[in-house]
This record gives C-alpha cells, structure tokens and sequence, in this order.
C-alpha cells in the first residue's frame, strides 16, 4: 500500500528571506561636488578682506620688486656679462606680467560690452525706441564682425532688419538671426561639461579631487560660453563671471530643486540604488546643466525673448545619452 506525500509544519520559518528583506537605508545624492562649486562662487569677501589682501598683495610686489633690483645691481657690480643677463631676463619677466594684465583688461572690457550691450537692449524694448533698438542691431552686428562663420547671419540681418518697423520687431529678429546659431554652440558646450562633471564624479574615489575638477571643469565651461557670445575673458574675468552667474542662480531662485530638475534628480535616486557615485554623477551634471543655464542667460548680449531659453531636463538627458551613443 502506496503512501502519499507528507507536509511538515516548520514553526521557525524566517519572516524574511534575501529577496524580500527591505534594502539598506541610503541617502539620496545631493551632487556634493557642484553645490560646492556653487558655495565658492557666492562666497562674497568683506571691504575689510579686501583691503587686507590688497595690502598685502602690493607689499609683496614691493618686496619682489626691490629684490630682484638689487640682485640685479648687485649682480652688474660683480660680473657685468651675468648681470645683463639678469637684466634681459628681469625686463622678459615685466612684458609677461605687462601683457597678462592687458590681456585681463582687454577680458573686462569685452566683458564690459557685453553689459552694454544687455542695458541697450533693455532701454530699447522699455522705450519702444526703433532707433535704439537700430543702433543695438548694427553694434551687435559689429561684435561679430570678425568671425567667419557669422558673416551669412549678419548679411541676413542687414537684408531683413529695414522691414522692420519697431524696436520689438529689431529685437527679435537680431536674436532670431545671430544669437540662436551661438545659443546651439554654447549649448553642445554645457551638455559636454554636464557628461564630463557626471562621468568624473563617478569615476573619482575621492570627494575633495571631485570637487576640484567640477571647479575646474564648471569654469572653463563658463569662459568658453563667454567666448562664444563674444566676451573672452581671462583668469581673473573667469571669476568674475563664475561670481555673476551664481549671483543670477541665486536671484532667480534656481539653485534649488525646480520644475525642470525633478526628472533629473529622480533618475539620480534610481541610479543611486545601483551605484551611489554614479547617482551623485548624474546630479552633478544637472547642477552644471543648470550652472550652464544660468551663464547663458548671464554672458547673452540679449535676454531670451524671441528664442526659447534651454531647459536643464533636456540637457542632462542628451548628455547621458552621449555617454551610451557608440557613434
């Protein structure tokens, strides 16, 4: 006689078991590496800090100044063939120092023009004046006047701008026709430093190393958009635009969580949960992505009107996307 099969009752059956246990508590990534970059930039010295460091900036340049002209006299005195060597090397040292600062001053300048540029375009559509917004269109025209690749645009905006019959009408079309060929160039250069910034903070074990390459990264990534709307600036221009453009980040209320960055940091939770510095990565990026925004908006000699201003969901994802195309 066959006997069927038997089920036994374990009273100590584990409630959880590897699959259904709840997973480890983890912090969401908060893109450590960029919201320092941005504390740097709207690190603001007092009148005082100021002072101080400006005093003791010229006592150093004194004490430099005064050595290296006794050690030049001291050297003629001694051995005259040495000492006019030193002196050719000295007066090589002041033509570097003489043509970093005029290289700095020209920075501010075309800096300069490009704020002039903004209040022109400002008084202009405030006014409805048609021939300050004329005399704004043939300055534009004029910024670029050198650049190879602009010359179709700006002979299309000497044919169509006459047309025009008021200062709105002036406006958009010197966006339309000049500005939104650079706004594609400067926006391939924020999608590029957002996939790098993403991509290196993955890759970086160490936070303090991450921190200093989104620096690194975030101000080239903003002397490059100056350069692209005409303001090349150098090391100490950089600074200052980095300062500008944190300040706008900071008046416009965009350094928080917006509309526009939900999608992004929500992709940065998910991805986290399969590895945490590639979650930190992607939030990092969207932080540049928006960081790139904001120095568009700051470096454009006209404000986006007639053309739509990038959103920073749409650059983070083709950033991501370039970091998979195999073409």
């Amino acid at each position: 006689m066959s006997r069927g099969p038997t089920v036994f009752e374990l009273d100590d059956t584990a409630a959880d078991t590897p699959a259904t246990a709840p997973q480890p508590p983890e912090d969401a990534p908060t893109g450590a590496a960029m919201q320092a970059t941005l504390a740097i930039g709207r690190r603001r010295m007092s009148w005082l800090g100021r002072m101080g460091w400006g005093a003791a900036a010229a006592l150093l340049g004194m004490a430099l100044s005064l050595a290296a002209w006794d050690f030049v006299t001291g050297l003629l005195a001694r051995n005259p063939t040495l000492g006019w060597v030193a002196s050719a090397l000295l007066v090589l040292v002041v033509l570097a120092c003489l043509g970093v600062a005029l290289r700095e001053w020209a920075g501010f300048r075309r800096l300069r023009r490009l704020d002039d540029l903004r209040q022109l375009a400002d008084s202009a559509r405030a006014d409805d004046n048609r021939d300050t917004a004329l005399r704004l269109v043939h300055r534009l025209s004029a910024l670029y006047a050198s650049r190879p690749e602009m010359r179709w645009h700006r002979d299309r905006l000497a044919e169509l701008a006459p047309d025009q019959s008021d200062a709105q009408g002036l406006l958009h079309l010197a966006e339309t026709t000049l500005l939104v060929p650079l706004d594609k160039a400067a926006r391939a250069e924020v999608e590029a430093t957002a996939r790098q910034v993403a991509l290196l903070t993955a890759m970086l074990p160490m936070a303090l190393v991450d921190v200093a390459v989104a620096m690194a990264a975030n101000l080239r990534m903003i002397r490059r958009i100056a350069e692209i709307y005409g303001g090349r600036a150098g090391a100490l221009g950089s600074i200052r635009l980095l300062r500008g453009v944190v300040a706008h980040l900071l008046a416009t209320g965009a350094v928080a969580v917006g509309e526009d960055m939900l999608g992004s940091v929500a992709s940065g939770g998910v991805v986290s949960k399969v590895s945490r510095r590639f979650g930190e990565g992607l939030v990092n990026g969207a932080l540049t992505a928006r960081l790139g925004i904001a120095a568009m908006s700051v470096c454009r000699p006209l404000p986006f009107e007639a053309a739509q201003k990038p959103r920073t969901g749409s650059i983070v994802s083709t950033a991501v996307s370039g970091l998979f195309d195999r073409g």
